[in-house]
């Protein structure tokens, strides 16, 4: 166990009281959300990984809003055309187009990464993950993902979640002009664990950076998400979540957003992807039957 780790442990406890979300939520709940129990203020929303990763953003718009979903992440390299590379007039346009769909732009999926051992690399994420900071507030959204992605060979544990942790801070800080969010995924083999999640963002301490619950089976300790999710979300952002039948304690993480008051979105991230739009529409649909099922009652 290395140093850094002991030092989590013992942090373990006092992580486990904090019951606040870092930030206000820009985003409250509409009179159109009112046959949901009243317990819960979030809503079902998108990633466009990987259901929609063949779709145009005119096909992503017209399902997102037939099926009833409230928010889409538009993830890097997808059909949809949201990227950097847009130029002024164009993102101009293009937030005019999700203004008038009903259907909120959440912000980017980018693949920015900050373990590479090689320095230049890791500035060239910095400065792509502030092109995409730059492109969300642009576009009117609230957040711009990234993603802990490994620890390198031959580099220790405690050096990599250091270097991951300091390259938020530009980012954020970059975020925080913008008026936009860094939204860290809990994401990698290794890093996705929580406690070393917790690290990155201490280590990062900046108010606009937070985390992308992502519903791995990592997330459990003991049998539970509960722990876990107590000391991860005081930095609370963001959620995916993935497939609905699986073991992954769903019904229990839903509840435990609920408790945390978290009123924004539960993005859907699949890996399968359905080219045939229409089997994409059904899909979503049923799987907005599932979330609704597995939603708490209120109390």
């Amino acid at each position: 166990m290395s140093s850094l780790h002991r030092r989590q442990f013992l942090q373990t406890s006092a992580a486990l009281a904090s019951t606040a979300l870092l930030g206000p939520s820009p985003l409250a709940v509409s009179a159109a959300d009112s046959a949901k129990p009243a317990a819960v203020k979030y809503r079902l929303g998108m990633v466009t990984y990987n259901v929609s990763a063949t779709w145009d953003l005119d096909t992503v718009l017209r399902v997102a809003k037939s099926v009833g979903l409230a928010a889409v992440e538009y993830r890097t390299t997808h059909k949809h055309g949201v990227e950097p590379t847009l130029s002024k007039a164009q993102r101009k346009e293009l937030k005019a187009k999700f203004a008038d769909s009903g259907v909120t732009f959440w912000g980017c999926g980018s693949t920015c990464e900050f373990h590479a051992v090689d320095p230049k690399v890791v500035a060239k994420n910095i400065e792509t993950c502030k092109q995409f900071v730059e492109l969300v507030a642009d576009l009117g959204g609230t957040g711009v993902k990234v993603r802990p992605n490994a620890f390198p060979k031959g580099v220790s544990m405690d050096k990599t979640l250091e270097q991951i942790g300091k390259s938020l801070i530009p980012c954020g800080q970059a975020a925080a002009d913008a008026g936009v969010e860094i939204c860290v995924e809990v994401h990698g083999p290794g890093t996705s664990y929580p406690p070393h999640m917790k690290t990155i963002l201490e280590i990062a301490n900046h108010r606009a950076v937070g985390i992308t619950w992502n519903s791995n089976p990592t997330d459990l300790m003991d049998g539970s998400i509960d722990k876990p999710f107590a000391m991860l979300k005081p930095w609370l952002k963001s959620c995916h979540i993935n497939d609905l039948g699986s073991k992954y304690p769903y019904a229990r993480l839903f509840q435990l957003l609920a408790d945390a008051g978290y009123d924004r979105y539960t993005m859907i991230e699949i890996g399968k992807t359905y080219p045939d739009v229409a089997e994409g529409e059904a899909f979503l649909k049923a799987y907005k039957q599932k979330w609704e099922s597995l939603l708490p009652t209120a109390s």
